[in-house]
């Protein structure tokens, strides 16, 4: 998976920011983040659901490589699957929220 911009970590702090963030939008179903971070979790994301909706063994390993909670894991392969199994990609979308107050990064919802 190539990742296009660093966030200001090394590999293994912005794999794990990422994992963390993916876990957390299955579980929430919408995060607010900064607009770079929005635009790398999105691949993460898409990816995990296409290995979702591959299904069988070798899908579930490799989503449960990325996704950190067996219950996130459980409702990714049963309910996300479900809503996303006629789309063909693009199961996540950017809005752009504006720019946060004290440093002025630009802000943005996942869904």
């Amino acid at each position: 998976m190539t990742i296009r911009h660093k966030l200001g970590r090394d590999t293994a702090h912005r794999w794990a920011m990422l994992r963390t963030m993916v876990t957390q939008l299955l579980e929430h179903e919408r995060i607010q983040t900064t607009l770079p971070k929005a635009k790398e979790l999105r691949k993460v994301a898409d990816r995990v659901i296409t290995y979702a909706k591959q299904g069988g063994t070798n899908g579930l390993k490799q989503a449960k490589a990325v996704v950190r909670t067996d219950k996130e894991l459980h409702k990714l392969f049963t309910t996300m699957v479900q809503r996303y199994r006629c789309r063909q990609g693009g199961y996540t979308r950017i809005v752009q929220i504006g720019r946060r107050e004290h440093d002025a990064a630009k802000m943005a919802y996942i869904e």
